[in-house]
């Protein structure tokens, strides 16, 4: 009668070539590791690019010049369209394809674009004001000038911070914030952007229309102008003032009845 000699400890079939097999695909994971060269690291690294902070330039006289890092920001507005998908102020980002940011530590161009619901300047969505043919960096950006946009990582043409129309080149098509439309991106959830111009009733540019440079703040308490408290209405700083302790016998000081 035949015994079964096998045990625990017998190896079987080609077990050699399956320990040397392993041994490769170690020592080939490890030299891969070494140089950093492996699928995790070199997601990690385009995303810590995309997401690294970034300093917005400052302007202190209202004026946006070649060469200044700023945000392109699409403003909140009051919206009555049902189906709207995200409010708030939406910045315009960079935004890669999904499957080729795991397979690359580098942002290929061209890219797509979409608009986040982010007010705090990173890489994907600072840009450089570039020159464009016969200007130079620090030269003043007038209204009506043709400029480029470089990814990082009273109307006498100060435009820092506040609303413009920004058209394509070719086709004189305004860029726009779809809010009622989102795309499932490599970072989320976010406003699909495109270049259709919105024409209300007078033929003026609708708000999904209007942009923002947005600059850095001169203060250390906030990173963007949008950050900044909305100046008080003087009705308002009157009522504060006679609030505060002491100001009804202050002299001057007199009550007041707020507006109905």
């Amino acid at each position: 009668m035949a015994q079964n000699l096998y045990g625990p400890g017998v190896r079987m079939g080609n077990w050699n070539e399956d320990v040397y097999l392993e041994e490769e695909l170690m020592k080939d994971f490890l030299a891969k590791r070494d140089k950093g060269q492996l699928l995790i690291q070199r997601n990690r690294r385009l995303k810590e690019n995309l997401l690294r902070p970034m300093q917005l330039s400052i302007s202190e006289d209202g004026y946006i010049r070649y060469g200044d890092k700023v945000m392109l920001v699409n403003p909140d507005r009051a919206e009555t369209e049902a189906d709207l998908f995200l409010g708030g102020d939406l910045s315009l980002c960079m935004t890669p394809d999904e499957i080729k940011a795991h397979l690359s530590d580098e942002l290929e161009v061209p890219c797509g674009l979409s608009a986040a619901q982010t007010k705090i300047p990173v890489g994907r969505n600072t840009f450089t004001i570039l020159c464009a043919a016969g200007e130079v960096i620090g030269q003043v950006l007038r209204y009506g000038q043709n400029f480029r946009l470089g990814i990082a990582g009273g109307f006498a043409d100060r435009m820092a911070n506040a609303k413009i129309l920004i058209n394509h080149c070719h086709t004189n098509r305004g860029l726009v914030a779809h809010r009622h439309l989102f795309l499932s991106t490599y970072f989320g959830k976010e406003a699909e952007v495109a270049a259709h111009t919105y024409l209300d009733s007078h033929r003026v540019e609708k708000p999904k229309n209007h942009w923002m440079l947005v600059t850095g703040n001169p203060r250390k308490d906030s990173s963007t102008m949008l950050d900044l408290p909305k100046p008080l209405a003087e009705d308002t700083r009157v009522l504060e003032q006679v609030a505060e302790p002491g100001a009804r016998n202050a002299p001057g000081a007199h009550a007041c009845t707020p507006p109905t």
